[in-house]
């Protein structure tokens, strides 16, 4: 299975006139509500303090249990971007996501490209994803990641009509390239910055070992580390089909892996 390529935004012509058209697209009954966040989280006001999210794309990864034992000895949030596929085939990690409060968005069945596909392949690839996560964690993403970052105004209109937003990132890790801990450590610090959203994979094992190490590095300069949902102002949610963050950046931080990289995960389903 392709992994990502290099994310080439839509141009904003494009996005524009899918945003435009977008009015008349009704929410559908797709998505469901974020979990109510404990009192422990409801704390954390990124309008007051420095805030970054980690997400984690083509998950749950065999290594995921090691992640969320990781973030949580950090009480750290984060937002998982999950493969049906994976959720379907590791369901007790997407449970133990929902559980812990992190963020559930979805990333396809089998990661597509969305702009090589119809519109009724696009909706039966995050529609399955739906029903997938649902049977394991007792409730559906909240958010879409199409995969490789690649999308045009037919995917902005399917998602406002399942209810909803394309969450993006606009810094990386270059895990899926380096799988070098040093190298991922490095390129994280560089990328992050307040209320910024971070590319990372969960299926990059040296990812998952420096976690701890970059955890600690992160907190040290100041930052609290959240779910995308968190880095909303004023009790602000995300609507159907609205593109965050903004996908006006700089092309090399929308980094990705090219379409022949494979994770470990295709060859064991």
């Amino acid at each position: 299975m392709a992994r990502h390529q290099r994310a080439r935004l839509p141009l904003a012509v494009a996005l524009a006139g899918a945003l435009a058209g977008m009015g008349a697209a009704a929410p559908a009954a797709h998505a469901e509500a974020p979990k109510k966040p404990s009192k422990k989280e409801s704390k954390v006001d990124c309008a007051k303090v420095k805030c970054l999210a980690l997400t984690f794309d083509d998950g749950p990864g065999k290594y995921a249990g090691k992640l969320l034992d990781t973030l949580k000895k950090y009480d750290a949030k984060a937002t998982f971007f999950l493969e049906g596929q994976y959720a379907k085939s590791r369901p007790e990690f997407v449970k133990r996501m929902a559980k812990e409060g992190h963020d559930l968005g979805n990333h396809s069945y089998k990661h597509p490209k969305f702009r090589e596909i119809t519109d009724q392949e696009i909706s039966e690839e995050l529609t399955t994803t739906q029903e997938a996560v649902k049977k394991a964690a007792g409730r559906s993403p909240t958010m879409i990641r199409p995969p490789y970052g690649e999308f045009d105004e037919r995917t902005v209109r399917i998602a406002a009509q399942m209810g909803l937003p394309l969450v993006l990132w606009n810094g990386g890790s270059r895990d899926w390239a380096t799988k070098n801990e040093t190298a991922i450590y490095k390129e994280v610090l560089r990328s992050a910055k307040r209320d910024g959203v971070i590319l990372m994979h969960d299926w990059v094992q040296q990812t998952v070992t420096v976690m701890p190490k970059l955890l600690k590095e992160l907190k040290r300069q100041g930052y609290h580390l959240v779910a995308v949902t968190s880095l909303l102002r004023d009790g602000r949610k995300l609507e159907p089909g609205e593109v965050y963050p903004d996908p006006k950046v700089k092309q090399e931080d929308l980094e990705s892996p090219p379409e022949d990289m494979q994770s470990p995960e295709d060859e064991e389903l």
